[in-house]
């Protein structure tokens, strides 16, 4: 059952003041255009702003210049957005991802179990396993051997820790993904693939959270390392040997090939795909659908997708990229007849 706050108690929690009336009780959270009158809503994007005078929220956390055009309670603070969060977070009533330790649960006598663990149906934790006090273990997750799980971790239903990964403490990893399965490694010979054994690992470090359906992959030699504090959404694939740095982001369906080093505090758009091999700098920013063949050295935004447009303007186009080698050759010869027309000159 939800529960509720009163605007004080949300201000003191968020680090906000009160403009109004501190003793309402809110207990959920809403858009500006959807909210209801015993709800709070947020401003935080200024192209959201004309929805402010007609909202039905009993109050709204804005920043203080927008808190005089705001025509009902309010929750003043510097950035509204953290604000949100903060107050997401009060209010959060979604369930625990296992309660105690089922009895359907495959425990291993030699696995080491800390206080207050919760493993869920039909999980299995393997031999020499560690999980650490307070890990929460989701229904039909398989742990590995020698796999470690830090202190306060949860993990949603039908995850694989592979065999010796380690996974640091209050990490985040939602379901169906996967962790340490081998690379995709193979050495052709005589006209057939033959497998390399992955023989690293996945280290994971603390406050790291995972979204759904990802997969990152065990090192071929080395371990694969993600630093404390990074977001990885769902769907992304993460080759090996890939290391990334303390608190990037990236989102959703992006691809990060064999033995990328990816910097701290990098941002990596939707749908990105990273070449192997290379190597990216700090506080680096690809927007999404980047494709990002070259290391890049210098911290900064770079973009190389290109947005749809009208199908007859594709097309247009595209026509005219086939011909820009003929182009360029008319071009380089226009330039040399023009030098030679300056030099008689």
């Amino acid at each position: 059952m939800a529960m509720s706050y009163t605007l004080t108690d949300i201000a003191k929690h968020i680090g906000a003041t009160v403009k109004g009336d501190g003793n309402i009780s809110v207990s959920s959270l809403a858009t500006l255009a959807t909210a209801k009158n015993d709800q709070i809503a947020f401003l935080a994007n200024s192209k959201y702003q004309n929805q402010l005078k007609d909202t039905q929220a009993c109050a709204v956390i804005v920043t203080p210049d927008m808190a005089e055009q705001c025509q009902t309670n309010a929750l003043v603070m510097d950035n509204p957005y953290m604000g949100y969060a903060l107050t997401a977070k009060l209010l959060d009533h979604t369930p625990a991802s296992a309660t105690n330790i089922h009895s359907t649960a495959v425990i291993d006598d030699s696995a080491v179990i800390g206080e207050g663990v919760a493993i869920g149906a039909n999980a299995v934790i393997e031999a020499g396993a560690s999980i650490a006090d307070g890990a929460m273990i989701g229904a039909g997750c398989f742990i590995g051997k020698h796999a470690q799980i830090g202190a306060n971790t949860k993990l949603w239903s039908n995850i694989s820790v592979y065999h010796e990964v380690q996974i640091g403490s209050d990490c985040l990893i939602q379901a169906n993904t996967v962790i340490g399965a081998d690379g995709f490694g193979y050495a052709p010979h005589q006209g057939q693939w033959h497998k390399i054994p992955q023989l690293g690992r996945v280290i994971i470090g603390d406050r790291v959270e995972i979204g759904a359906s990802t997969t990152v992959d065990r090192g071929a030699l080395e371990d694969t390392i993600i630093g404390d504090g990074c977001i990885i959404d769902n769907q992304v694939q993460i080759a090996h040997n890939v290391v990334i740095g303390k608190n990037t982001a990236i989102a959703g369906c992006t691809v990060v090939a064999g033995s990328v080093k990816i910097g701290n505090n990098c941002t990596i758009g939707g749908m990105a795909a990273i070449n192997g091999h290379i190597e990216i700098a700090d506080n680096v920013v690809f927007t999404g659908m980047s494709m990002v063949t070259k290391g890049v050295k210098e911290s900064g935004v770079y973009s190389s997708g290109i947005p749809a447009q009208p199908n007859k303007d594709w097309n247009k186009m595209n026509a005219r990229l086939r011909k820009l080698d003929v182009m360029a050759k008319k071009i380089t010869s226009l330039e040399k007849t023009l030098n030679e027309q300056q030099k008689e000159s």
